[in-house]
């Protein structure tokens, strides 16, 4: 019995390095076919309400595999290369979809060493041409590191998601002429006001406020860097968190498809405590807890707090984060 026992135990430990890996190995061709799947769907929808309509999530975490998607069919991409930056391990991403199932190239960039170690161990290093940089992104780094790893020029999709100083990152990469911009932004700062935070070089999300509420910038003021940078505000995601937009040039190739292009709020609740757990706070009540932090109005350049803004969202906004109905 004991000899048995023992034997059981050492196929298992032997064994389950193998079957694990052959598991992953067939839930990624699963994911994979699904994905080819809903991409087949996809190419018969020529006029959608939102954005919304054509999300499905492979890798991507909100859905925005199925919007990349659905706008590269309908585009005349100029480059099948891509950049990402705030990928962590890149387990979950917004272009692993498009490195796996497109071929295309890629750079990823994160702060963390051991993140971008794991994405150079992985299986699709060797089997796609993508590069893994390990760099802590500001705004004075950021050209240097696409050039220097050699994605200057045109690209099919830019995809901006630092949890913080995403609007300064974005407004200095001057260096890259993107088809397709995807960036994130923090649907508690409201839609009424082009805001974001104050740059700092060394912002860190869960140090700037105990919340972890504030970051980043509000879809309005990525609107207003967009048209600035030549592109279109095309849609957001349905859970309020990534902007598309579209360079200028190509956004008529889409937006008659487009019915509402009007951005989303969010209703997720990430909100932390003092001892870092989650709070559920939900809707405006977000608000509350960030409302002494100061923000910059990217419109004129000046520093606010937020509680100091007449009306942060709009109506429909309102409507969509009340917690009670009317």
């Amino acid at each position: 019995m004991m000899l048995r026992a023992a034997l059981r135990t050492f196929r298992s430990r032997l064994l389950a390095p193998v079957l694990e890996k052959e598991s992953s190995s067939s839930g990624d061709r699963l994911l994979l076919l699904q994905g080819k799947n809903a991409c087949h769907v996809s190419r018969s929808l020529d006029h959608i309400d939102t954005l919304s309509d054509i999300e499905f999530g492979i890798y991507s975490q909100w859905g925005e595999d199925g919007i990349l998607e659905w706008l590269i069919q309908r585009l005349p991409i100029s480059s099948k290369r891509f950049i990402e930056f705030g990928v962590e391990d890149y387990r979950e991403a917004n272009t692993r979809f498009l490195l796996i199932n497109r071929n295309w190239r890629g750079l990823v960039i994160d702060g963390s060493p051991e993140n971008m170690e794991h994405v150079r161990n992985e299986e699709i290093y060797w089997r796609h041409d993508l590069a893994a940089l390990s760099a802590f992104i500001n705004r004075d780094n950021i050209s240097d590191l696409i050039a220097q790893s050699g994605f200057s020029g045109s690209v099919g999709v830019l995809s901006v998601d630092i949890d913080g100083n995403d609007y300064w990152v974005w407004e200095a990469i001057e260096c890259v002429r993107a088809d397709v911009v995807v960036c994130e932004y923090n649907a508690v700062f409201g839609d009424v006001h082009p805001i974001t935070i104050p740059y700092r070089p060394d912002f860190r999300r869960t140090a700037a406020h105990r919340s972890n509420l504030y970051y980043g910038a509000s879809i309005s003021a990525l609107r207003l860097l967009a048209s600035r940078k030549g592109y279109e505000l095309i849609g957001t995601n349905r859970a309020g968190v990534n902007a598309f937009c579209v360079r200028r040039e190509l956004f008529s190739r889409v937006a008659p498809m487009v019915e509402c292009k009007e951005p989303n709020p969010s209703l997720f609740r990430e909100a932390r405590g003092e001892d870092g757990a989650l709070t559920f706070v939900s809707g405006v009540g977000r608000l509350e807890k960030i409302r002494d932090m100061p923000v910059v109005r990217v419109d004129t350049g000046r520093t606010v707090l937020l509680r100091e803004l007449d009306r942060v969202y709009s109506d429909k906004w309102q409507r969509a984060m009340c917690s009670k109905p009317k």
